[in-house]
């Protein structure tokens, strides 16, 4: 272990986090859905916006320069695997993410709370509503100790923090709310996630009662150590520090830890915007995302961590969401699937063989413009690295393109249509 527990912070002149949240709202639908601008230190986010993610500093299978040519305008990394490998005091000396990676744009890094306890556990984010049948847990000593069918418990959390074992090697390592800190002001992004824990919905009530209590305690934590690093790291651009909203699926509990966290003050320390986290089903998505962004201040940023579904999107932005990340356009991209104006498809079908045309008519992503599904469908089939590099480009490009959409129907009043003849086109009836 290579960052140690730093003692409590003292800071210095308070109004700096306020200041330095840099979102202005430049549009609204009436309702909750809203329009945009994020500042940070390497270029404006317009918002909505969808943040691919590069987990180990990389979109798999893709350049960055090819990323910026799509039109991203930011990438998420993963604080928990950049630590293991090859380690935050690494990158740090590098220049820090964005120069690490020769990514010259914002970027974001997650506290590594979700893969410390998503690793742990076993379970995903975002389930269905077959969650109940299709992926059971097994329990040593009741619900609170669930694990995934298959899976083992990697991960054990305390008041103080969590004791993992590295996936990589089976070391054992430690995060606390300080490490987390020092760890992501190592990497050096625009924009970083307090430390929380991740729950799963096999947890009992009282259980969920009791991490949200260890997250908003974290939450402090995590402000204190944000602010003595910030005051001691003079030599790079502040880093905005976002907190996380957990709570599962109950109102009760997702509210309060929003106006916990909405009016956290640390010696004049506040949070520079939100992400909201958790396991949840998907129908719940949308109502889950506004009971959350009822209680937070209008005036800040939230961003969904983990969806990229073309419903999703509509509900979250619908809801009050900003920003958004997921690995599945990357990650299905790799295994054939392809996103369309009609629907999902999977190009390793024989229907693809003699389709000299591109993937999506009405794309204009590189691959769209210079490749046939023919094409594709044969490097697939013959097990050719460039699928993925192709497959990638159009999915990312997919999304991106999708919310940049969604975000001009936002400032020209129009985003009921677009919603309805996206979703309608896309699953064959309007959602």
């Amino acid at each position: 272990m290579t960052a140690q527990p730093a003692p409590s912070a003292l800071t210095p002149e308070p109004a700096t986090s306020a200041r330095r949240s840099g979102f202005e709202i430049v549009a609204h639908d009436g309702e909750k859905a809203r329009a945009g601008v994020i500042t940070t230190p390497h270029g404006e986010i317009a918002t909505p916006a969808f943040v691919p993610v590069g987990t180990k500093a990389t979109v798999k299978a893709v350049l960055p320069e090819s990323m910026s040519d799509l039109g991203t305008q930011a990438l998420l990394a993963n604080a928990y695997h950049l630590y293991l490998q090859p380690g935050h005091d690494l990158v740090d000396e590098a220049g820090g993410l964005g120069a690490f990676m020769n990514w010259p744009g914002p970027t974001y890094t997650d506290s590594g709370g979700f893969q410390v306890m998503s690793l742990g556990a076993g379970f995903k984010k975002v389930l269905s509503s077959e969650f109940s049948g299709g992926e059971k847990a097994r329990t040593s000593s009741g619900e609170d100790d669930a694990v995934a069918e298959g899976k083992e418990r990697l991960a054990h959390v305390d008041d103080d923090g969590v004791t993992f074992r590295s996936f990589i090697n089976g070391d054992e390592h430690r995060f606390t709310p300080e490490i987390s800190m020092q760890i992501q002001h190592g990497l050096g992004a625009d924009i970083m996630f307090a430390f929380d824990e991740l729950t799963t919905l096999m947890n009992s009530r009282i259980y969920q009662e009791q991490a949200l209590e260890r997250t908003r305690l974290w939450a402090i934590r995590c402000l204190a150590e944000h602010a003595r690093l910030t005051a001691e790291r003079t030599h790079r651009p502040y880093q905005q520090l976002w907190g996380v909203i957990q709570g599962a699926q109950y109102e009760d509990l997702r509210r309060q830890a929003s106006r916990d966290l909405g009016a956290m003050d640390v010696d004049g320390w506040s949070f520079d915007g939100f992400g909201i986290g958790g396991a949840l089903e998907k129908e719940n998505l949308g109502t889950i995302v506004g009971w959350v962004t009822d209680e937070l201040p209008e005036a800040k940023p939230r961003h969904l961590l983990g969806i990229s579904e073309v419903d999703d999107l509509f509900v979250a932005i619908a809801a009050g969401a900003d920003t958004f990340d997921c690995v599945s356009p990357s990650r299905v991209a790799r295994n054939s699937a392809v996103y369309t104006s009609t629907g999902r498809v999977n190009l390793t079908g024989s229907k693809y063989r003699r389709q000299f045309a591109p993937i999506d008519e009405t794309c204009d992503c590189y691959t769209c413009t210079h490749y046939t599904a023919a094409y594709v469908h044969h490097l697939f089939r013959a097990k050719e690295m460039l699928s993925s590099t192709l497959c990638t480009i159009h999915n990312e490009r997919f999304v991106v393109r999708l919310v940049d959409r969604i975000r001009a129907s936002l400032i020209s009043g129009d985003f009921a249509a677009l919603r309805e003849e996206t979703t309608g086109a896309y699953y064959g009836s309007p959602r």
